[in-house]
């Protein structure tokens, strides 16, 4: 599932809060007493009437607008939380009141000049532990290195925070006022990169967080000589989703846990169906070669199949597991292949007792086999019309039951494995002591 991107409005408001004329003195007069005790006087109503949640330590005034023009009284003062992050307050008298945390209120000026009303408080000194503590909360597992406030809307705040590790990085969608008890919502800039919106990770490099993809090429150890990369999308486990192209032509899709290791991957042919498939790569053309590969591997490995089209199963490292559909009404099956072209295929019928389901072959080709197995066993009047795989036992034996086509009662057949090969058929009447018995309609 592809996580939505966030839509912004188009203007996000910044920390743009008062003419630096007028703040210019309070800032280089550093924090009074003066101004705490007339902070810690009047801020804690006015915040609480704003419906501030912040159990105010310190405080201080910083200084007042007087907008003659607008008829406007407008207060300042900074607010220090004992939880969470500290905020600078603008008190419109008679009017609203707004709050911007220390991050946002020392941004500096559009023309590069120091903010008129950064954060002094000696509680408020360290704003970016604060909010690596809002991450984590939004499920940022990374040391946070660095920090900005990118802006806010009517009812979100918004930063980015750049890991320790140069590469990874993250918006976080905080509620507004951003306090420590708010709702966070952490997005990887990947996911920016590429979105059509106005907001963009600028404390870490895009190219860089894409640098992934050669990390993921080298452990998937399939030769691909990385040209081209894509990030493709995230699910909500936590893992993220690359395509690579590679220079021979080839592509793939990786997954990445959320811890950043490689969970899986898949080739351009078979990747189709996951979050919308390669785009760098044609799948169409990948599939075609990746057919005739199949074909070759599975004769290789004595089941003779011309592949028509084939379908993959999640699969361990180093194998690929596939269904095979064959050409000309062939019966099909599961090839398991490893990286070295070496491997073997079940057919339909033992593809359960090997661990897999066969999906696009139909069920009826799978009866044949079963039936020859039950002649080898010296009953030879069944032709199977169904079958049910029951299960398997801790001494290795798996158990398939057969419904006969002549509607008499059929039979649980036991099979060994490594390799796989019927060893028992016990009549059904004599199976009631294995898995609950026989359950097929006939067999009860």
């Amino acid at each position: 599932m592809r996580r939505k991107t966030i839509g912004l409005a188009a203007a996000l408001a910044v920390a743009a809060l008062a003419p630096a004329v007028v703040m210019s003195q309070s800032r280089d007069a550093g924090v009074t007493e003066k101004a705490r005790t007339q902070g810690m006087a009047e801020a804690p109503a006015l915040a609480q009437a704003a419906g501030l949640n912040c159990q105010i330590a310190d405080a201080r005034f910083i200084g007042k607008n007087e907008d003659r023009r607008a008829r406007t009284s407008t207060s300042y003062y900074e607010l220090d939380c004992q939880e969470g992050m500290g905020f600078v307050m603008e008190a419109v008298q008679g009017g609203e009141t707004s709050f911007y945390t220390c991050l946002e209120a020392g941004a500096p000026t559009p023309d590069g000049k120091p903010s008129t009303l950064a954060c002094q408080l000696p509680g408020n000194q360290n704003p970016q532990a604060d909010l690596a503590a809002l991450a984590a909360k939004g499920g940022v597992a990374c040391p946070v290195a660095n920090s900005r406030a990118i802006g806010r809307g009517a009812t979100s705040t918004f930063f980015e925070v750049a890991c320790q590790d140069g590469v990874t990085g993250y918006v976080l969608n905080t509620g507004y006022p951003a306090t420590a008890d708010t709702k966070v919502e952490a997005t990887n800039c990947l996911i920016y990169d590429q979105a059509d919106a106005n907001i963009k990770c600028e404390l870490t490099d895009a190219a860089t967080r894409l640098g992934v993809v050669d990390q993921m090429a080298a452990a998937d150890q399939k030769s691909c000589a990385v040209k081209d990369r894509r990030f493709v999308g995230a699910t909500t486990d936590g893992s993220n989703y690359f395509e690579a192209s590679c220079q021979d032509g080839k592509g793939y899709i990786y997954k990445v846990a959320a811890a950043g290791q490689l969970a899986e991957s898949w080739d351009c042919a078979r990747a189709q169906g996951i979050l919308g498939g390669c785009t760098l790569t044609d799948a169409r053309e990948a599939a075609t070669e990746q057919a005739a590969l199949y074909t070759e591997l599975a004769k290789k490995a004595g089941f003779n199949c011309d592949v028509e089209r084939y379908a993959a199963f999640p699969s361990p490292r180093g194998k690929d597991a596939v269904e095979l559909v064959c050409a000309n009404g062939r019966p099909g099956g599961v090839g398991v292949f490893n990286l070295d072209g070496s491997g073997e295929v079940f057919s339909c019928a033992y593809a359960p007792i090997a661990g897999y389901r066969c999906g696009l072959n139909e069920e009826a080709d799978t009866y044949p086999v079963l039936t020859a197995d039950l002649k080898k066993m010296g009953r030879d009047s069944c032709e199977v019309s169904a079958q049910r795989m029951v299960g398997k036992t801790a001494d290795g034996s798996a158990y398939v039951e057969v419904a006969c086509s002549d509607g008499l009662a059929g039979y649980m057949l036991q099979y060994k494995q490594n390799p796989i090969a019927p060893v028992e058929a016990l009549g059904c009447a004599f199976a009631k002591g294995i898995a609950g018995g026989c359950k097929l309609p006939g067999n009860t």
